[in-house]
């Protein structure tokens, strides 16, 4: 006899879900994936799909904050603040369990901040949604951890809001490009965690 999907209750179940804890069918992991399963990140069918997922070709419009321009020399020339504040955000998101829109929520509230103070204001925007005024919180702490590390290193402040903005806006277009547009999607977070690890521990002899 064989086993219905535990969701749809129509079809044969043909893969264990560990989102759900139970079988179903392919069509109800296709269409559930990510928007109403939490998928773990080790899942292998989640896996395979991410092999298949593609970043959606951006247009002017989809690209927030697009006056602030980001030089292809950006990633040489900033690379301490992005592998810093990446890795702040993955462990930020893992830490509130968020996902991607979380990250995304968190990231713009950020920007708007910086953005304010260019203006000569001070004025701290924050999200409702608490995921991603955790990650804002964790973020916002990163950034001082840095500004301290750096002064620190050089013995005066080095590292100004316009560099702080900027890397912010560049893991915001991250975000968007890697977003695969589910709400619960961590394709983001997966990507950060592939590209900005966490860094092994020294073993001492």
């Amino acid at each position: 006899m064989s086993i219905l999907c535990k969701l749809c209750e129509k079809r044969r179940a043909r893969r264990h879900c560990p989102g759900v804890d139970a079988d179903i069918c392919p069509q109800c992991c296709g269409t559930g994936r990510e928007n109403t399963i939490d998928c773990p990140l080790d899942c292998p069918f989640l896996r395979e799909a991410r092999l298949h997922e593609r970043p959606a070709p951006l247009t002017e419009k989809d690209i927030p904050n697009f006056d602030i321009d980001l030089k292809e020399t950006f990633v040489q020339d900033h690379e301490h603040e992005l592998m810093v504040l990446s890795l702040a955000l993955a462990r930020a998101m893992e830490q509130e369990h968020a996902v991607d829109l979380d990250a995304r929520e968190a990231i713009a509230s950020l920007v708007r901040t910086y953005r304010t103070l260019q203006s000569g204001l001070i004025y701290e925007t924050r999200p409702q949604n608490t995921y991603a005024a955790g990650i804002q919180d964790r973020l916002v702490k990163a950034i001082e951890d840095l500004r301290e590390t750096v002064t620190e290193e050089v013995g005066m402040q080095m590292l100004r809001d316009t560099d702080v903005l900027a890397t912010l806006v560049f893991l915001q277009r991250l975000e968007i490009q890697h977003n695969n547009g589910r709400r619960r999607g961590r394709a983001f977070f997966d990507f950060l965690r592939t590209y900005f690890p966490e860094p092994k521990a020294s073993v001492e002899v």
